[in-house]
């Protein structure tokens, strides 16, 4: 059954020769319990530069799926030490990538909790930076 959430995310991306972007984002979602594993998901908006975008953390024992579907389109794979390819479709392109979580941290209950994702990215084989993400789940009445 889907659960109506807050999620309070925080982002930060550093990549090369670069100051690090971080984001600050508090919005309605969901979360639903589905074979093995939680989904979560919300709407993007035109603070993080991706409005009309859905995404999806996918947390699985071992393993946290992020998928994004609309204007962009992607799904990134992340098991810790393990690199996954995966292309990331924008309106006027593609560009393959390649991610390899370096820390995982999930503790989620039907009432809420939080999801911790840090990883190396590669944009068509060249090192690009570092991305983390840290998502605290309330449940909403």
């Amino acid at each position: 059954m889907k659960q109506k959430v807050m999620l309070s995310i925080h982002s930060r991306q550093t990549y090369r020769d670069q100051d690090p972007e971080e984001i600050e984002l508090v919005t309605p979602g969901e979360m639903e319990f589905v074979d093995g594993g939680w989904n979560i998901r919300y709407e993007e908006s035109e603070m993080t530069g991706l409005e009309g975008v859905w995404t999806v953390f996918r947390v699985e024992r071992e393993k946290i799926t992020l998928t994004r579907t609309g204007a962009l389109r992607s799904t990134m794979e992340f098991q810790m030490g393990v690199s996954h390819d995966s292309l990331y479709q924008l309106e006027f392109g593609a560009l393959m990538v390649t991610v390899t979580a370096t820390q995982m941290f999930y503790d989620i209950l039907p009432e809420g909790g939080s999801v911790d994702l840090v990883y190396n990215i590669e944009i068509e084989n060249m090192h690009a930076g570092v991305v983390e993400y840290h998502l605290d789940i309330r449940a909403v009445a």
